[in-house]
């Protein structure tokens, strides 16, 4: 007999995080491989362009990197600055400093329909997921690089 509850617990979810990695890691030789090792950190990457002229800030990339991938979080570029290749070159900063500084091989990010698909395929990323409908409406995609 059991008793489900739906409540927010933060220390039965962290309970229930270290049983999932302790199940992971022993049915995974390739996630055993990782514990202990550098690549089993989350390591953040944070990129800040800041607007000369007025000192705010002009556009941003938030990510990690994780078992030699970069995951790119959040890129932002405010709209005055839209279309001068700002967001280029925060992602071409954020994968030369994942590729050289922490060996990442690939990247990956998700965007929506509305946002950057086209703009991501541009600077060589391929579309490996798409789900309609995320949230109704939307279509999210799911986007791959290799850095080599």
């Amino acid at each position: 007999m059991f008793r489900i509850e739906a409540e927010v617990d933060k220390e039965r979810r962290d309970l229930l995080r270290s049983r999932l990695l302790a199940t992971n890691t022993a049915a995974s030789p390739v996630l055993a491989a990782l514990r202990g090792t550098p690549a089993e950190r989350d390591v953040p990457l944070h990129l800040w362009a800041m607007d000369e002229s007025s000192g705010g800030m002009a556009g941003g990339l938030v990510g990690h990197s994780w078992a030699s991938w970069l995951h790119v979080t959040y890129l932002w570029v405010d709209a005055r600055h839209r279309g001068t290749g700002l967001g280029g070159s925060l992602l071409a900063e954020a994968e030369r400093i994942a590729r050289t500084d922490r060996a990442c091989t690939a990247a990956r990010l998700e965007t929506w329909d509305f946002q950057a698909p086209e703009f991501y395929k541009k600077q060589g990323y391929d579309v490996v997921c798409v789900i309609p409908d995320y949230p109704p409406g939307i279509t999210e995609y799911t986007l791959v690089k290799r850095l080599g």
